[in-house]
Order: structure tokens, then C-alpha cells, then sequence
């Protein structure tokens, strides 16, 4: 096994003349085309109201949505003039909490900067998810979860050679991942890719419109955020892949596992992950939610244990789940959804056992 250094670049430029040397000239992943002048498609009337319809989805009801919706193009238009104008400002968050998965602070903006989040993203999703490497797995199209989970899987069949050999895993949880997204570091990386300064303007302008401690933080809950922290983390992806050259990498927003069939070569790279992610993002790895184990011990991630030949649901999760639906008695939404969570694992038993109460 080779020794793992520390990239000696990390510059964009430096980044793609690796990628072209290691994979033959090729920059899908990296990409160096600028986005240019896109806040007129951005702002638009057309943009504005196909947002909308993206946004009703599952909103409808909600008073909020109703009563912007009962003067809904005079809204977008002065909407449109505040932006032509730049005299749009964000408005103030509403805080509350939710339960499930686990306890989290939500920030919700209001309907009109809503709307904005997805005519922003319409925009600059299809540029940006471009340029990121195939296996980040979070909020994005034909990804998730469960896409996630069983890449990791076929990741552990191939590294330990089908099961014959020792298949190690190196888990990993950025700390308070959306609380220190760093807003200087986050316009930085869009300034290099987006070279139309009105468009910064509005980006900086939903950026800073919240914060947790001055200069940091995304709140959970804007439509953006999910776009940003791939952004954010799109260079640190870029360097385990093609700098240490890490071929068998997960990552879904603040989890990450790499896989390995030495654990020398983990608990190198362990250190520099770190480093990096400091040094560059300003962030830190959790303390407590960091281990290097064998695949066949069964590994923890993203709500499952997974195993050789079989995952079954993590423990809390199933404690969470038979809570809730004690909790929304006769909610078919509700009991559909943990329904099809149970699809992807071993949980015949639970399936039963639910289906029979």
C-alpha cells in the first residue's frame, strides 16, 4: 500500500491539471467554465412563475401560500422590481423545531423569498451539479439516500473482493455542518464560477440574510442552503477523490465514509482530512462520530446498519418511527413513508409488526 501525502495544491487550477493528468484529459467534475451573465434569467417573470409552481408542491394549504398566492402576479411583479431595482432585501426567519429524524432547529423564510430560493436554483442547480463528483449523494437529482446507501454496499462487495477479504471503512461527521458554513469562504467559491457581479449581489444578499455566529452559518430549511453546502464542499470532495485518491468515497452533506481494504492507509489520510477541512473550510470533524471498523461489523450510516449480505434499521430510528406512528394513529401518509423506508433493509418483521397494528 502506498504512503498517502498531503496535496501540495489546492488551487483550482492545480486541481484540474491533476485531474487531467490521472484521468486523461478529462474535467467533468471540475469543470472551469464560468457562469456568466444569468441574473436577468434568474429575476425573470417567466423564471419567477415556474418557480412558483415548483413551489406550490405540497404547500397549498399552508396560509402563508394562500394569502401570497391571492395577489400572486402583482407580488411577483413587485418582486421582479425590487430585484431589477437592487433594492430587494431578505426578509426575517421564522424559528421552529422538528423531532424527525432527530431534534432540528428549522429557520423558514418568507413565502416571497421562497419563491426567489427556487428561481435561484432553477438557474444555477444544472451548472453547478456538473461539477460535482458523481458520488456526493445529497439533494440532488437521481441521488439520495438510498442510492447512497446502496453504492456503499456495492463499494464494500468490490473492495473486499466479494467478501474474502477485510473490507475497512473510515466514518466520518463534519461538526455543526450548516451552524460554520464560513460566508466569506462560500462567496469566494461562488465568485470563481459566477462572473456576474449582480448575481453575487443577490447570493450575498440570501447568504448573509442569516447567521448563526457573525459570518457563519446557513439556516436549515432555505431551498439554497442544500445547493450551497455542495458548493461549499465540492473542493473538498475534489481533493479525496483525485489528490489522495480515494476511489471509493461517500459522501451526503456532513457524512462521509471511504473504504479501503488497509486500515494503515485510513488512519493516514485520517489526520489530513482534518487538516484540510480546517484549513480550508473551516470546519471540523465530530470527535465522537469518527471510527475506522471492518464492513462486516456492521457500519452505521445514514440511519442503517449495513452488513456483508443484509442492513437492517438503526435503533433509535426504529424507536423514533413506532413513536410517530403511536404519535399519528391512522395517518396513511405517515404510515406509507415509514412503509417505503422499511423497502430498502431486512425488515420483514417490522413491516409485519407494523401492518399488523
Amino acid at each position: 500500500m502506498r504512503p498517502i501525502s498531503v496535496p501540495k495544491f489546492v488551487n483550482d487550477d492545480e486541481l484540474l491539471k491533476d485531474r487531467q493528468s490521472s484521468v486523461g484529459g478529462g474535467t467533468r467534475g471540475l469543470g472551469f467554465k464560468m457562469l456568466g451573465h444569468c441574473f436577468e434569467e434568474i429575476i425573470s417573470i417567466e423564471n419567477l412563475l415556474k418557480s412558483w409552481r415548483e413551489f406550490l408542491k405540497g404547500k397549498r394549504n399552508r396560509e402563508d401560500v394562500q394569502i401570497f398566492a391571492l395577489n400572486l402576479m402583482d407580488n411577483i411583479f413587485e418582486l421582479h422590481k425590487e430585484l431589477v431595482n437592487h433594492t430587494y432585501n431578505h426578509g426575517p426567519y421564522q424559528a421552529f423545531r422538528i423531532d424527525d429524524p432527530k431534534p432540528r432547529q428549522i429557520h423558514k423564510s418568507l413565502v416571497r423569498d421562497r419563491l426567489l430560493h427556487h428561481a435561484v436554483c432553477r438557474i444555477l442547480y444544472p451548472f453547478f451539479d456538473s461539477k460535482f463528483i458523481f458520488d456526493s449523494y445529497s439533494c440532488r437529482l437521481g441521488k439520495g439516500t438510498y442510492r447512497a446507501i446502496n453504492r456503499f454496499r456495492d463499494f464494500a462487495y468490490k473492495v473486499s473482493r466479494n467478501h474474502h477479504r477485510t473490507c475497512w471503512v473510515l466514518k466520518c461527521d463534519v461538526r455543526k455542518f450548516f451552524e460554520n458554513i464560513n460566508h466569506s469562504i462560500l462567496l469566494s467559491v461562488l465568485r470563481r464560477r459566477i462572473s456576474d457581479c449582480r448575481t453575487i449581489w443577490l447570493l450575498e444578499n440570501i447568504i448573509r440574510s442569516f447567521s448563526k455566529t457573525p459570518g457563519r452559518g446557513l439556516p436549515l430549511g432555505n431551498f439554497t442552503s442544500q445547493l450551497f453546502v455542495n458548493i461549499y464542499m465540492n473542493k473538498f470532495d475534489q481533493v479525496v477523490k483525485h489528490c489522495f485518491k480515494m476511489k471509493y468515497y461517500i459522501r451526503y452533506a456532513d457524512d462521509f465514509v471511504i473504504l479501503s481494504d488497509g486500515k494503515t492507509v485510513l488512519e493516514e489520510l485520517l489526520p489530513k482530512l482534518g487538516d484540510f477541512l480546517n484549513e480550508w473550510l473551516a470546519l471540523e470533524l465530530h470527535p465522537d462520530k469518527v471510527f475506522i471498523q471492518t464492513f462486516a461489523s456492521g457500519v452505521d450510516f445514514l440511519g442503517w446498519v449495513n452488513l456483508s449480505n443484509h442492513r437492517v434499521l438503526r435503533t433509535t430510528t426504529k424507536r423514533r418511527m413506532f413513536r410517530r406512528l403511536a404519535e399519528r394513529k391512522g395517518n396513511e401518509t405517515t404510515l406509507r413513508s415509514y412503509q417505503g423506508l422499511l423497502s430498502h433493509g431486512n425488515t420483514k418483521k417490522l413491516q409485519k409488526l407494523i401492518a399488523d397494528n
